[in-house]
């Protein structure tokens, strides 16, 4: 019988080897996968825990609806009524300047206005900011393709204020990274094509949610009961679970059928031999297979292809990762001054605080707290201030907390806590990213029947990481037919 390994064990790995098995099943393909993941538990950044009536997610807590494939996958494992949604009445997200918090104007989508009058109306930006940022209108488009750096992209188009107050706590609380790095072209294509197509980023933005307008009637409108009256809208921006995403972790593992999985289990290198591939593990284990798929981050791809090929080794060892903790914090109401009237708040760089962002995940997510208590995430680490990662319990819980009880007015003690640590888990698309694993793949490609997934390449997000997990498994499926 043939045989497939995919190398990692998180939900891009999971994805892969589920939809191996549903490429196999349709084109009567008989197949043995083995999945293998170096640590016990699977699942990768994706952790959800439960603790005195709290819901605690230690990595990503949701997933984007405008990226289909992850809800498919929850509807496909027979989650969908456990789709859940944003809360509908406290959107707002605020950002830390000043020392105070202010409302992120409402209509400003990532960092493009899209509303005139709220934006002109917010304490955020300063008049000569709005002006700069109004003007973004008649900014010729780029002339040329190259790429630049997602700092350069919006200080060209927005100007600096909307850079510093605006653009980079964004993306340092969702990709922890540096706009002086971080490649526009691979992080954020829609806004290189929006200005390509649009000449503008604010013409192209109001373009786009007239669209997601239209796509979000017309989802409400099949939701209609049979009473004539809406049903609760099914779509938010940002979807989850309600028992949390180990839910989505969990329901693929009790689907898949043709697969081993091998917990606890440490791959170190990937060989070619006359009839395949030899998978070779610590302790001297081998498992020989016809197709491998590395579902791994990019620097331990590298170490798994050192000895096959060194050029691709060495560029995949190239992608750069950056180290993060999520600190949960479950405090009882009375003992916050703070409203909690949106969804939390990011941080500018320029604040100088030890968090990149704070969630008020209760507020956001139904079933997340008790009734008489809140449920915050805080952000640590990433390019930021890496180094905070790896602090003790006791000095990251302090650094989290003050600057909480500084901002929110927190006066009592936390009755839940959790800190979660990842380590090199979150790749950096930085500058010439999108060429840098055009080389690689082009190296990979010499070697029929290997392949590579996961968020080092094409997209971080666990829709992403789905989707390449389903093009992955096409293909590996049909180079064993062939």
């Amino acid at each position: 019988m043939k045989r497939v390994v995919v190398i990692g064990g998180g939900i891009g790995g999971l994805s892969t080897a589920l939809s191996i098995e549903e490429e196999a099943v349709q084109k009567g393909l008989g197949l043995q996968v083995i999945l293998l993941e170096r640590k016990e538990r699977l699942g990768g950044n994706i952790r959800t825990e439960k603790a005195d009536g709290f819901l605690i997610e230690g990595g990503p807590d949701c997933f984007l609806s405008e990226k289909p494939w992850a809800m498919e996958l929850c509807k496909k494992n027979g989650l969908g009524d456990k789709l859940l949604t944003t809360n509908d009445k406290d959107k707002k997200t605020f950002v830390l300047s000043g020392g105070k918090l202010h409302e992120l104007p409402e209509g400003v989508i990532l960092m493009v206005p899209t509303r005139i009058i709220p934006f002109m109306m917010s304490s955020l930006i300063s008049l000569p900011g709005k002006i700069r940022m109004g003007l973004e209108l008649f900014i010729p488009r780029k002339k040329t393709g190259d790429d630049e750096c997602l700092g350069d992209f919006v200080r060209r188009r927005l100007g600096q204020e909307a850079l510093d107050k605006i653009a980079e706590p964004l993306v340092a609380g969702v990709h922890a990274g540096d706009p002086r790095t971080m490649s526009v072209k691979a992080s954020f294509p829609k806004f290189v094509q929006m200005e390509a197509e649009y000449g503008s980023l604010i013409r192209g933005m109001i373009a786009r949610m007239g669209q997601m307008r239209k796509m979000m009637a017309e989802r409400k409108a099949a939701a209609v009961s049979g009473e004539g009256s809406a049903s609760k809208p099914k779509v938010s921006m940002f979807m989850t679970l309600t028992d949390g995403l180990g839910e989505l972790v969990d329901s693929i593992v009790e689907r898949l059928e043709m697969t081993t999985i091998k917990t606890g289990v440490n791959a170190s290198a990937v060989v070619k031999t006359a009839s395949g591939y030899e998978v070779r593990l610590e302790g001297g284990e081998t498992i020989e297979c016809d197709s491998v798929v590395i579902a791994a981050p990019a620097y331990a791809a590298s170490g798994l292809l050192a000895g096959l090929d060194k050029d691709a080794s060495e560029l995949l060892d190239t992608i750069p990762y950056v180290s993060t903790a999520t600190v949960s914090l479950g405090y009882k109401k009375k003992d916050i001054k703070h409203p909690l009237n949106g969804f939390g708040f990011v941080v500018p760089k320029a604040e100088n605080r030890s968090i990149m962002a704070a969630s008020w995940v209760s507020v956001k997510f139904a079933g997340r707290a008790p009734d008489d208590s809140v449920l915050i995430r805080c952000f640590v680490g990433g390019s930021k201030k890496e180094e905070l990662v790896f602090a003790s319990d006791e000095q990251i819980e302090k650094l989290v907390r003050d600057d909480l009880n500084d901002i929110m007015g927190i006066e009592g003690e936390p009755v839940v806590k959790r800190i979660f640590r990842w380590h090199k888990a979150m790749p950096q698309y930085t500058i010439g990213h999108i060429e840098r694993v055009s080389s690689i793949e082009e190296k990979i490609a010499k070697y029929p029947g290997l392949y590579l997934g996961g968020s080092a390449y094409h997209g971080i997000g666990i829709s992403d990481c789905i989707r390449i997990g389903e093009e992955t498994a096409k293909k590996a499926v049909t180079f064993i037919r062939g």
